[in-house]
């Protein structure tokens, strides 16, 4: 017989775990031809806007964001849930972006648009990568799901690794990115009822009010403004070496994915926010630290499975996501076969590459991540993707945006030209500084050719 929660916590764990993706693995779309499989158009019919949005939102409330969420509202207040959310305009750029892409340039993909711009080798550079960005996306997020089961190393880290893995590669061999979009509807329905549920029982248990939650904190330099400045700044760029999110934005119609897009954005900023209240919430009431788990002391073990199972929702919403983009680099962008074949297959292989760095230092690894200043070279390439420009411009721009990015990694970048102070601050003045290169050595051979 099943006793408490807190008695018998693991077998809820892995009841979560298991259940979850077995619903999705039994009523999961079967992609019957490549357009279901990479294109999720069932019966002729593109994702409506309902669809593209809720698809678009969970796909980016990810289990890591979640956790950088609560950690920045720990840390800095009200100021640290809008410094993440800022990121969500990356969905108005982007939106804004393709758009014109599709209806002025008649574009089909952002591969499209670079190979016949750029040429080859800046397509497969840049495939180099979003293939980085992806493989980060696997194994940082099932990371997250292994800490809740276990420390780093231990058997119950790598089994629940493993076999959540497994579960959501299974689902998504058998639809593409209709599995993905079909699930994400559930998942983000899942995710608003237990955000809800979170903040009810924190609201019931704390001492502190909603108002005092909200407005902790100061909006100040010293406080995560620096960070607010650096997303806002990175939404010109980092959504375009996303693939979850672009790939999202040549299915349906451009009207419908252009509201999608914007809509996505506000909900997805709002829920970020949202969500770090509940690190607020932790501040207040004494938690020893920002991390999750240390929640389940203050408010008991119940609480600590609705956040896990949060974390198992978000996490598999961005696994799924990350699986369909990748069979659909491989397979239909870099031409290797646009087929059920070449697309299972792929995915198949870039799980188990995704899956390696797990088994290495995790803090070595948090180095080799792309950040948001290495592709910063991205921004006047798509800012202003209509006027002619030589492919050299491309690699210039790209190149010097993954030397700020490398400056930033290795802690290089001069302390002088930091302006402002706080936290973040050399994060700021390396993604200005950067930004103002890329333009300039971007412009440069524009001029030089005009000239001639």
């Amino acid at each position: 017989m099943v006793g408490t929660i807190e008695e018998n916590f693991s077998f809820w764990q892995w009841t979560l775990v298991i259940a979850t993706s077995v619903l999705l693995i039994v009523f999961s779309p079967l992609a019957k031809n490549a357009k279901q499989f990479f294109n999720a158009q069932t019966k002729g019919k593109s994702p409506n806007f309902g669809m593209l949005t809720g698809s678009l939102v969970i796909s980016w409330v990810f289990a890591k964001s979640i956790a950088v969420a609560s950690d920045l509202g720990f840390e800095h207040g009200f100021t640290g849930g809008l410094a993440y959310a800022s990121y969500y305009g990356s969905f108005l750029v982007a939106g804004v972006v393709i758009y014109r892409m599709r209806t002025i340039g008649g574009f089909t993909s952002i591969h499209s648009f670079l190979g016949q711009k750029f040429g080859q080798k800046a397509l497969q550079l840049f495939s180099v990568v979003i293939a980085i960005r992806l493989f980060n996306e696997v194994w940082s997020n099932t990371m997250v799901i292994g800490y809740y089961f276990g420390d780093y190393g231990s058997t119950p880290f790598f089994a629940s690794v493993i076999v959540f893995t497994v579960l959501t590669l299974i689902y998504s061999l058998k639809g593409g990115l209709s599995s993905s979009i079909f699930s994400d509807l559930i998942q983000i329905g899942l995710f608003g009822i237990l955000l809800i549920s979170i903040l009810v029982i924190f609201g019931g248990q704390s001492e502190s009010s909603l108002g005092e939650v909200v407005t902790e904190g100061d909006f100040s330099f010293d406080n995560g403004v620096n960070l607010i400045l650096v997303g806002l700044l990175h939404s010109f760029s980092y959504p375009f070496h996303d693939p979850v999110m672009t790939d999202r934005g040549f299915i349906s119609k451009p009207k419908t994915t252009l509201w999608s897009f914007i809509f996505a954005g506000i909900l997805g900023g709002l829920l970020i926010f949202t969500f770090s209240l509940v690190g607020i919430y932790g501040r207040l009431n004494g938690a020893d630290s920002s991390d999750l788990t240390s929640f389940g002391a203050l408010f008991g073990p119940l609480m600590l499975l609705l956040i896990n199972f949060i974390m198992i929702v978000s996490a598999s919403s961005t696994l799924d996501s990350s699986f369909s983009s990748a069979s659909k680099l491989i397979a239909v962008d870099l031409k290797k076969g646009e087929t059920l074949k070449v697309g299972r297959w792929s995915m198949l292989i870039f799980t188990i590459a995704g899956s390696i760095p797990l088994f290495f230092d995790p803090a070595i690894l948090s180095a080799t991540t792309i950040s948001g200043v290495m592709v910063i070279g991205l921004t006047p390439i798509f800012l202003f993707w209509k006027i002619p420009a030589p492919k050299l411009s491309f690699f210039l721009s790209v190149l010097s945006g993954i030397g700020f990015g490398l400056l930033a990694v290795l802690d290089l970048f001069p302390k002088s030209l930091v302006i402002t102070d706080g936290p973040y601050s050399d994060l700021l003045w390396i993604t200005i500084f950067g930004i103002i290169v890329c333009f300039i050595v971007y412009f440069i051979p524009i001029g030089l050719k005009s000239k001639k």
